[in-house]
């Protein structure tokens, strides 16, 4: 029999920014956990780590600065998956994506010739920077800037994107999308599971996509200037199966499973993408990253991580069966 959905659970929500009621469905939870039997996530003989990426209103919700069309569905699913599989899913890791007005991503960092800072989703290439189309707004960042492009440019990544100002510490985009802060609740008091939150790209000199690590690591003079987070790249590892969903499929997803394949090059049989709770990156007229993370997703698969549906019984998944 297909497990049941908690009775408070409502799809047509999913695009609403509202408030979680949190002693009521803290309540609801332990009961929940009661009458179906669901055990702490201690018991657990098989460990799941459900990561779920930057499902944040700025990505998520219509309206919001970088909203992923695909995303309200992806998370419909995605809450779906995380109640019917309540007493699979041992951790639910939820990253932030986290900005402040003056980072090297946002127009403020960059002016061009005339004075003026870039219009949102602007690309820089090193090209750009050493010909003077595009220099820091700070002279004192200069510098940084052609190193960061000519580095960008070395490491075969995405060129220096300016984005929209988006997830902003302290704002509303910033916050998990309301039916997905509720479900993770949810499991958290059912479970008696503690949610592991990770923040990244706070760091104003680098974009940081993954959540294992940014863009640029070293500045101009080969100072540090981010690290690797192989905290987090140990702690996945101890799982029996690492599950991915959210946003974007072209960055922020595949950026950090391409450094955790990296990292942990024996953990891609245990990792698992929920190919219908994800999209690319898509700005109808401006931008579109479908191609990118197709052909990154397939890259993946290639090297043995499991591309699977988020209606598919966890039973049946290779390699849990």
């Amino acid at each position: 029999m297909e497990p049941i959905l908690p009775p408070h659970w409502d799809p047509a929500l999913v695009e609403e920014v509202w408030r979680v009621p949190y002693e009521l469905r803290a309540a609801e939870a332990r009961e929940w956990a009661r009458a179906h039997h669901v055990r702490p996530a201690a018991q657990d003989g098989r460990r799941i780590c459900l990561v779920a990426v930057d499902i944040q209103n700025t990505f998520c919700t219509p309206g919001f600065e970088l909203f992923v069309p695909g995303a309200p569905d992806d998370n419909r699913r995605l809450c779906e998956f995380v109640y019917r599989n309540l007493g699979a899913i041992t951790t639910i890791v939820p990253t932030l994506d986290t900005h402040r007005a003056a980072q090297i991503f946002h127009p403020a960092w960059l002016v061009g010739e005339d004075g003026r800072n870039p219009p949102p989703f602007t690309l820089v290439s090193a090209e750009d920077v050493e010909s003077g189309v595009w220099r820091a707004a700070d002279p004192a960042h200069q510098d940084h800037l052609l190193h960061y492009v000519r580095s960008l440019r070395a490491g075969g990544r995405y060129r220096l994107t300016v984005w929209p100002y988006h997830a902003m510490l302290g704002g509303i985009g910033h916050a998990l999308v309301s039916s997905v802060e509720e479900a993770v609740f949810f499991h958290g008091i059912a479970r008696d599971s503690q949610p592991a939150f990770e923040i990244k790209g706070d760091n104003p000199l680098t974009e940081h996509y993954s959540v294992l690590g940014p863009e640029v690591t070293r500045g101009v003079r080969g100072e540090e200037i981010g690290t690797r987070n192989a905290r987090l790249i140990e702690k996945l590892s101890g799982y029996d199966a690492v599950v991915f969903a959210g946003q974007a499929k072209s960055h922020c997803v595949a950026w950090t499973i391409d450094d955790l394949l990296a990292g942990a090059p024996g953990l891609a049989e245990r990792v698992y993408l929920l190919e219908d709770c994800t999209s690319p990156v898509v700005v109808p007229g401006v931008a579109d990253y479908t191609e990118e993370a197709e052909a990154a997703v397939a890259r993946f698969a290639g090297a043995g991580l499991n591309v699977v549906r988020s209606t598919a019984p966890i039973d049946g998944w290779p390699g849990l069966t």
